[in-house]
């Protein structure tokens, strides 16, 4: 890792470590916002890795981003962090001023006239406790206060605010970009693949430390071959989709949106990964992992609920195959060897 890497993994690895305990998730899946937490998140500037230095920033990249990103995953902080870092990255690309305060993300069908944005976004993550929220329209990146928007609460699996924002005419700021007309779902694939990526590698470590710990007929149950292939199976999957996950980030800094393949790749990689991983996790712990009192299932439902927002995995690899399809069986192997 380069310098700035490093700050970034010991500064959000060693704020979330110490903050986000079981009782604090706890008590944000029962409605209770960790806003102090979040204040904690800001001031380390973890929401603006992307965003310029002149403009209060890191000056950071998709790489960068990512340490933060897998962080979040890792130790499911019950943060907007990854949706605000998202929300910051496309105001920069449409030059408009990086806000403070959360700014989510309005994924849905909306219209801009006349400097007023009118529509809905069906789960926006945190709607109700965002300031802001950005949306996409047309190639145009709009951002908007919140204050008058009508929010109707919703959750998801992991019991994440995902709100009905609706909106009416509301006064918002909005430049034209060269971003995709695709943007908003394919990065935030990408943020949801390099979350997901961290969750797991939050399951193979607590699996294995599990096995360790955990005794049956006089000695660790991680000392029997059955829990050992299902430890190595899981670990496989976590470190996959670490590498896949970091592959996709490192083209999206040298490519941009044209990395969509990779991100596509990245998504699916990781769709499939959590439904392994999940079981096995599961079965390793047996019924303690299945209870509430057990931390496991805050990882587990996050990946989940993750795996089918920004597009499920056998969502993005029906467009790969629309893709492929369409270039002709002579461009398959160039398609794919290229990358």
């Amino acid at each position: 890792m380069n310098e700035l890497q490093t700050i970034l993994s010991d500064s959000v690895n060693g704020l979330l470590s110490e903050r986000v305990t079981k009782a604090l998730v706890q008590k944000a899946e029962e409605g209770e916002f960790p806003a102090a937490l979040w204040n904690e998140v800001e001031a380390n500037g973890l929401t603006r890795v992307l965003v310029p230095e002149e403009q209060g920033g890191a000056g950071g990249t998709w790489a960068d981003a990512a340490i933060v990103l897998k962080a979040a995953g890792e130790h499911v902080a019950p943060l907007p962090l990854a949706e605000a870092l998202l929300a910051n990255w496309f105001l920069v690309q449409a030059g408009i001023e990086v806000p403070d305060g959360i700014t989510t993300l309005l994924d849905g069908d909306f219209t801009l006239e006349g400097g007023k944005l009118s529509g809905e976004a069906p789960h926006a993550p945190y709607g109700r406790h965002a300031a802001h929220g950005v949306a996409i329209v047309k190639g145009e990146v709009a951002l908007v206060a919140l204050e008058a928007a009508k929010i109707d609460p919703g959750i998801n699996v992991a019991r994440e605010p995902r709100d009905r924002v609706t909106l009416k005419a509301a006064p918002a700021t909005a430049n034209k970009t060269s971003l995709p007309g695709n943007a908003m779902k394919l990065y935030g694939a990408l943020i949801r693949a390099c979350q997901m990526a961290g969750a797991l590698g939050y399951l193979s470590t607590q699996s294995v430390a599990y096995a360790n710990e955990r005794t049956q007929f006089g000695k660790p149950i991680g000392k029997f071959q059955a829990i050992q292939q299902q430890l190595a199976v899981l670990s496989t999957q976590a470190a996959a989709c670490g590498v896949i996950t970091d592959h996709a980030c490192a083209q999206a800094d040298k490519r941009g949106s044209d990395a969509a393949f990779e991100i596509a790749a990245a998504k699916i990689r990781v769709d499939d990964a959590s439904s392994i991983a999940t079981s096995i996790a599961h079965q390793v712990h047996g019924a303690i992992g299945f209870t509430y009192e057990h931390g496991l299932h805050f990882a587990t439902r996050r990946l989940w609920s993750w795996r089918a927002e920004f597009g499920a995995g056998r969502d993005w690899a029906e467009t790969l195959g629309r893709e492929t399809i369409a270039a002709g069986a002579d461009a398959l192997w160039p398609h794919v060897t290229a990358r």
